[in-house]
């Protein structure tokens, strides 16, 4: 069952969502070559402390951080720890908050130092999936929509959507129904309704869409080593149309 929320529920995970914002806009300013990834988590644990909320992703189900840092051919839930981002690296961070009960998640892939030319689409074309997909969250519209419209772009500019993970509902638990993949028919699903909050995260690689998961039980990596990258927003469904929870 998809859960609807009331205005007074959306509000509330409007400020989960500008809070969550606000860390980002903080950590990216610091994220450059020769900081490790373990710096960028224990940074994003303060700032979640310091804006009276909690991190969601610290020991949910077992995680060990606060963020998850996924670099190069890592898809997504990378660990941080001791690595060194480089000039040439892709990072993408994931990471959500709780404010007094409610959820908010969030995505980005930034590019250290000087990327080539096909990095530079990935994260474009990726980016860009994003914000068609959230376009079709509209009231009346199929849950699939959104799956399609991700899909088409993403194939079109000659990537692939990663097919074994997918976004989700969220609200006052971090993973609600219904699951939302990056591919599927347009017009099929559940029809879409205002109150509905999704978190909706294309998963690109810029290869095959085969993935597998490393040793750690966390760590998911392109099955052919080729790299991904990964946006995210939390995104409500209102009468107008969708409204971005997690825009700075």
């Amino acid at each position: 069952m998809i859960n609807i929320k009331t205005p007074e529920e959306i509000e509330k995970m409007k400020i989960s969502g500008k809070l969550l914002a606000g860390v980002f806009k903080e950590l990216l300013k610091e994220v450059g070559p020769g900081i490790k990834t373990g710096e960028l988590d224990r940074l994003a644990f303060k700032l979640i402390k310091k804006m009276k909320a909690k991190p969601a992703f610290l020991n949910f189900k077992g995680y060990p951080k606060t963020i998850c840092t996924s670099v190069n051919e890592q898809v997504v839930h990378g660990i941080p720890g001791n690595y060194k981002l480089s000039a040439g690296d892709l990072l993408s961070i994931d990471a959500g908050v709780s404010w007094n009960g409610y959820f908010s998640d969030m995505a980005v892939t930034v590019g250290i130092g000087k990327q080539p030319e096909e990095n530079r689409k990935l994260m474009k074309v990726t980016k860009e999936a994003l914000k068609k997909g959230i376009e079709k969250m509209v009231p009346g519209n199929k849950l699939y929509d959104i799956s399609a419209a991700i899909q088409r772009h993403v194939e079109e500019n000659g990537f692939s959507v990663v097919r074994d993970l997918a976004g989700h509902g969220i609200g006052l638990s971090l993973h609600e129904e219904p699951q939302i993949p990056n591919y599927g028919e347009p017009a099929t699903g559940p029809v879409l309704q205002k109150g509905m909050v999704f978190a909706i995260e294309p998963m690109v690689n810029m290869k095959g869409y085969g993935i597998r998961t490393l040793n750690d039980k966390w760590t998911v990596v392109t099955m052919d080593g080729q790299p991904s990258c990964h946006f995210e927003h939390t995104v409500a469904i209102m009468e107008n149309g969708p409204e971005i929870l997690t825009k700075a």
